[in-house]
C-alpha cells in the first residue's frame, strides 16, 4: 500500500481542530498509541499498540506491525507500507524478538477528509504535530493525493510550525541522544 504523507509542528491544536471542522473533516477518534520501533537494515519497522480513548467504550484496535519505506523530505512524500498482524510479522521477520531502537508514545486525534487521514498528535517528549496521510489508489492517484496534502497544508498554515522530514522515531532518538550527551 502507498500513501502521500506530510508532517509539521503544530502550534495550536485547538485552532487546528476548528479549521478541520470548517473544512468538513470528520473527527473519528482520540487514541493513545505506543509505537515500538525495531532496528532493521532497511526501512522502518514498528509495533503499534492503540488504546481508544474516545468515543468512550470503543474497543481498542488490534496490535499492528508496520513496515514502511519513505524518503526523509520536507515536502509531501510517498510512503510504501505493509501492515502485519503479530502472527504475520512473526512469520515474516522471525519469532525471535528484534532489537528495540526507540519507543514513541503519543495521543492522537484522528480526522478524516476524503481520502486523507489527519492526525493531531501530542508526542511524549517532543510536542504537538500534525500529519496528513492521503491513501494512493486507483480512485485517488498519487498526483491527486499530493494535491490534497498541499490543499490541507495551505488551509492549516495559521497553525503550522516547521515541516518535518523525519519520523517521530528519528526525532525522539536524537532528543534522547542529546539528553545522554548532556548527562541528564
Amino acid at each position: 500500500m502507498k500513501n502521500v504523507e506530510f508532517k509539521a509542528e503544530l502550534r495550536d491544536p485547538t485552532l487546528a481542530a476548528g479549521i478541520l471542522r470548517t473544512l468538513g473533516a470528520r473527527f473519528t477518534s482520540k487514541m493513545h498509541q505506543t509505537d515500538t520501533y525495531y532496528r532493521v537494515v532497511h526501512g522502518r519497522l514498528k509495533k503499534r499498540e492503540t488504546r481508544v480513548l474516545h468515543p468512550a467504550g470503543s474497543p481498542d484496535e488490534p496490535v499492528e506491525v508496520i513496515y514502511y519505506q519513505r524518503e526523509d523530505a520536507l515536502k509531501p512524500k510517498v510512503s510504501d507500507f505493509t501492515i502485519y498482524s503479530e502472527n504475520e510479522a512473526a512469520a515474516r521477520f522471525g519469532p525471535d524478538p528484534l532489537p528495540v531502537w526507540v519507543v514513541v508514545t503519543k495521543t492522537r486525534s484522528l480526522y478524516m477528509l476524503g481520502p486523507t487521514r489527519i492526525h493531531l498528535d501530542d508526542v511524549e517528549g517532543l510536542g504537538s504535530f500534525v500529519e496528513f496521510e492521503s491513501m494512493v489508489s486507483s480512485s485517488n492517484p498519487e498526483d491527486a493525493a499530493r494535491k490534497h496534502n498541499v490543499k490541507l497544508r495551505s488551509a492549516l498554515t495559521p497553525v503550522l510550525g516547521e515541516p518535518l522530514a523525519m519520523s517521530y522515531s528519528d526525532l525522539l532518538s536524537a532528543e534522547l541522544e542529546r539528553e545522554r550527551a548532556a548527562g541528564k
